[in-house]
């Protein structure tokens, strides 16, 4: 597409008919703007692939006219992915003082602290990207400094929520700024780019004193270890189990790198101050069992996580076990049920007691229900709502509900580009998409021949054959053959794919053996055929030529 220099335009690049990777752009004049930069997690869909990034190619073929990235709150879905797509965009970053302090963790990780110039932003400030005008205005959300993003053009004004809700006692923080939503709304905004995230569940999200209490009154009454897992962003609940466990006699260490991360982050902006310094991993045998509380990661099963490892029991300094509780304060994403069920499985078969939302009430999400959506558009009263931060049934329930609003909806999924001004507020043009998946310490595209072969033989196995012949392509000896996941040893199968083979090998004619390529492509199709025959399967196959 070419750019247009004289108008202002919304483009999501993820996080729209999805969750997570959240990746939005604007444009105004042919200039650029990003907010949010953050990380998926592979689920059912996606085995091969355990972290998931957008593709940014779109705005790196344009980084030139990219002013910077604004980041919204510290959420891996929101900022995960900064420290992985940076070195392609090179662009200024802009965040909060929380946010910052998260990021920075993570380019110190990518040893990229001294390359990214990152700009600290007070809550509720108000910074110039020519031609953007921009301004933060705090909201609640499970994490602190969750900052809406105001974004004026001469054109118009746009508001990008962000992940929020209204939380009359969010514990840490402020409460959403009411009066600065309402103020914007009397100026006049064209149009709201709002999270969708609770826009099926009718109500409100609840309030983070109410986890608390409920928490406090859950602790003091169990016996034995307790575990407690939750989002390790979640500041304020981080707090509350802190503080539930002061109240019951009980020590408090953490497990886990992204709790530590956490602790330190939270105890540099201010946060935390109530609560004393965690226990270690070391000190848990110190502690009598009745005394002590453990916050864990891994509430959404992440196979590498702290928890997944204790439920293995091959965590090497946690164990639980008869008589010892977990509390899962937290809810599924979904598309990671079955990794939660499966750990859950692990610990209850220790005679680990697991306790979830399901069963006490403690746990409120972070995501505004849809009364507290229809209180921000009574606010706030843009003329147009584009739901993004969602999958599709998110989006056309909230969809539905700005039309009940009176508000005119766009439903957009990642790619659409929407004019706002001048002229019609429509999908005029679309961008390449994709995604791409972190493996180590480097970035693949999801569709591309590594994970596909790899897709290929999680589910079909890889068969790879050797064989040995000589200067006029004569087969010395038998060939081997290597099938892991689809043979056992000595397996009678494998002798009648073997003969096949050795069969298919004969026929290839004596010109072709002499080409090394097409005498190995030729080979490739007689094991194919060959295990065609007698697996119904099509596996990754590969055969290792050695001409003496």
């Amino acid at each position: 597409m070419n750019d247009v220099k004289g108008d202002f335009a919304f483009l999501p690049l993820g996080g729209t008919g999805e969750i997570g990777m959240n990746l939005n752009l604007y444009r105004c004049d042919g200039r650029w703007l990003a907010v949010d930069c953050g990380i998926g997690f592979g689920g059912n869909e996606t085995p091969e692939a355990e972290i998931l990034l957008p593709d940014p190619a779109f705005i790196v073929e344009r980084k030139r006219d990219l002013v910077g990235l604004v980041i919204t709150h510290a959420h891996e879905d929101h900022l995960g992915a900064v420290a992985h797509l940076w070195p392609q965009l090179r662009c200024p970053v802009y965040a909060t003082p929380f946010a910052a302090a998260v990021l920075r963790r993570k380019l110190g990780e990518a040893q990229l602290q001294s390359q990214v110039p990152l700009h600290v932003i007070p809550c509720g400030g108000s910074f110039e990207l020519e031609p953007f005008s921009l301004r933060f205005i705090g909201m609640t959300h499970s994490v602190p400094e969750m900052q809406a993003l105001v974004v004026r053009t001469r054109y118009g004004t746009v508001l990008h929520s962000g992940d929020w809700k209204l939380d009359p006692d969010p514990l840490v923080g402020p409460p959403t700024d009411l009066d600065a939503f309402a103020a914007l709304g009397r100026e006049g905004v064209l149009a709201m780019v709002c999270d969708s995230t609770n826009a099926l569940v009718e109500g409100t999200s609840g309030s983070e004193a109410e986890a608390r209490r409920n928490l406090t009154s859950l602790i003091r009454g169990i016996k034995g270890r307790v575990a407690v897992t939750c989002f390790a962003s979640n500041v304020a609940r981080v707090e509350s189990i802190a503080l539930a466990a002061e109240a019951a006699g009980r020590s408090v260490l953490i497990v886990g790198r992204s709790l530590r991360n956490l602790d330190v982050a939270a105890r540099e902006c201010g946060y935390l101050a109530d609560v004393p310094p965690f226990l270690s991993e070391q000190d848990a045998e110190d502690v009598p069992d009745d005394h002590l509380l453990m916050i864990v990661t891994g509430s959404q099963g992440e196979p590498r996580s702290a928890l997944s490892r204790i439920a293995a029991d091959t965590h090497q300094n946690i164990s639980l076990g008869e008589g010892d509780t977990v509390i899962y304060s937290s809810r599924m994403i979904p598309g990671n049920e079955r990794a939660v069920m499966a750990v859950q499985d692990n610990l209850v078969k220790r005679g680990v007691r697991v306790l979830t939302d399901r069963d006490h009430s403690v746990h409120v999400s972070g995501h505004a229900s849809r009364d507290e959506i229809r209180r921000l558009y009574d606010l706030v009263r843009p003329e147009y709502a584009v739901p993004v931060h969602g999958e599709w049934r998110h989006l056309t329930a909230h969809a539905e509900l700005a039309r009940e609003e009176g508000i005119t909806p766009i439903l957009l999924e990642d790619g659409d580009i929407l004019n706002l001004a001048p002229g019609r507020v429509e999908v005029v043009d679309s961008a390449p998409v994709g995604r791409l998946a972190l493996d180590g310490h480097r970035i693949l595209p999801l569709n591309g021949g590594v994970l596909a072969a790899r897709r290929k033989m999680l589910f079909n196995g890889i068969v790879l054959a050797s064989l040995v012949v000589d200067r006029d392509g004569n087969v010395l000896g038998e060939p081997k053959l290597s099938a892991p996941g689809l043979f056992d040893q000595e397996d009678s199968e494998q002798v009648r794919v073997m003969e096949a083979f050795t069969g298919g090998l004969e026929e290839i004619p004596y010109p072709v053996r002499d080409d090394e390529a097409l005498f190995r492509d030729a080979a490739r199709t007689a094991l194919r055929r060959a295990l065609g025959r007698r697996l119904q399967k099509r596996p990754l196959v590969d055969v290792h030529l050695l001409r003496v």
